[in-house]
């Protein structure tokens, strides 16, 4: 299985589309592929700028068109409204296990480096988002990786999502370049 995870589209339609066919071109290779959205998916918030192709509900018609596929957290920007346009669960944090390890997926705003994930372990990984910036951290032995952003990097960062395989994770801009990868041997 592989799986893709994103976060922050802030309701931009034509950034979740153009990341919607990045998934897709693996599909081939990948039938089993899941995408895991960690939160901020349809509000802009009231800090942000309007991102580009600002659009929530065709935003809700594009995820609710992959809701087989999808799993989407709830971030900080996400509010009861948004499930209503919704299809599909908006979910609080969860946790899976992978290949002897925990994956667990927040949105960041509460788990991060700075405010470790409570039971992770050497080993196992954090993905999150609401920092709208990529990066990988170590520490403790746990990878806290932050995928960035679809709908609105920050600090000239690249819109930018995660790839988790069976033995590898990857944090590629959307024009396919490698940001960060470390191996899950």
């Amino acid at each position: 299985m592989r799986i893709f995870v994103a976060s922050d589209i802030h309701g931009s339609a034509v950034n979740l589309e153009r990341f919607f066919s990045i998934v897709d071109s693996t599909l081939p290779d990948h039938p089993d592929t899941k995408v895991v959205l960690l939160g901020d998916t349809y509000n802009h918030g009231p800090r942000n700028p309007l991102p580009e192709g600002y659009a929530p509900m065709r935003v809700a018609k594009l995820l609710n068109d992959a809701m087989s596929f999808i799993t989407v957290i709830k971030g900080n920007c996400d509010s009861e409204v948004d499930e209503m346009i919704s299809n599909f669960p908006i979910i609080g944090d969860f946790h899976m296990e992978w290949n002897g390890r925990t994956v667990f997926f927040t949105h960041g705003h509460k788990v991060n480096p700075e405010h470790p994930q409570t039971g992770a372990k050497a080993g196992d990984v954090v993905f999150y988002g609401h920092y709208h910036k990529p990066s990988v951290t170590l520490s403790d032995g746990v990878h806290y990786v932050c995928v960035g952003s679809v709908g609105i990097p920050f600090d000239g960062a690249p819109r930018s999502y995660a790839v988790l395989d069976e033995d590898a994770v990857t944090v590629k801009s959307f024009e396919g370049d490698t940001l960060a990868s470390f191996s899950l041997d």
